[in-house]
Formats: C-alpha cells, sequence, structure tokens
C-alpha cells in the first residue's frame, strides 16, 4: 500500500487526470447522458474542468469521442465550452408508438 501512495504522489496532475478510470468516467457518462458540454461532465463525474478538458482531449485524440467548440447564450451571458459526444454511439429508441411513414 505504501508504494502505490508514493507512486500517486510521484505523478503529476497530467498524469492522474488521463488515468484509465478517469476516461472510462467520462466515457460512461456520455454513453448515459449524451451530448453534453464539459462543464457538465465535469460536474457529472465530479472532477475538476481541467482533468476533464485533458481526458476529453485524450479521448478525442484515440477517436473515441468527437467534441466541437460552441458558445451557448444562458440569460443572455455567452457560455463557451466543448460539446461533446461518444463516436460511433447512436442510443436506443425511445419506448412508445412510433410514427408510421408517409405513403
Amino acid at each position: 500500500m505504501k508504494a502505490t501512495i508514493e507512486t500517486l504522489a510521484g505523478m503529476s496532475e497530467l498524469d492522474r487526470c488521463k488515468g484509465p478510470t478517469q476516461l472510462d468516467a467520462i466515457l460512461k457518462y456520455l454513453k448515459d447522458h449524451g451530448e453534453r458540454l464539459d462543464s457538465e461532465i465535469a460536474a457529472g463525474i465530479g472532477s475538476s474542468l481541467e482533468c476533464v478538458c485533458i481526458g476529453l482531449s485524450a479521448l478525442s485524440d484515440r477517436g473515441d469521442v468527437i467534441m466541437c467548440r460552441t458558445t451557448r447564450f444562458t440569460e443572455g451571458r455567452p457560455v463557451s465550452g466543448m460539446l461533446c459526444r461518444v463516436s460511433g454511439y447512436s442510443p436506443p429508441a425511445s419506448p412508445g408508438r412510433k410514427p408510421k411513414a408517409p405513403t
């Protein structure tokens, strides 16, 4: 256990942010909740925005996540962030009746 604590203490913040548990948590959150802003992901998984941004860029480099920069206006104020979604993932269809195809 002491070796594990020393190893974690020796890791830089960058290494901790790109750890497999951080990346898995981001992917799981995006699969469960769909397309989200980076700030929403950080609040959802309980991590810092900086760590989430580092993790998202690592996932984007691997091709697991698609990102784009966006600006939303909330109560008249611009909020800039990265909009992210899982690459190649489409959520299941919602239950209930579906509209019929036009004839």
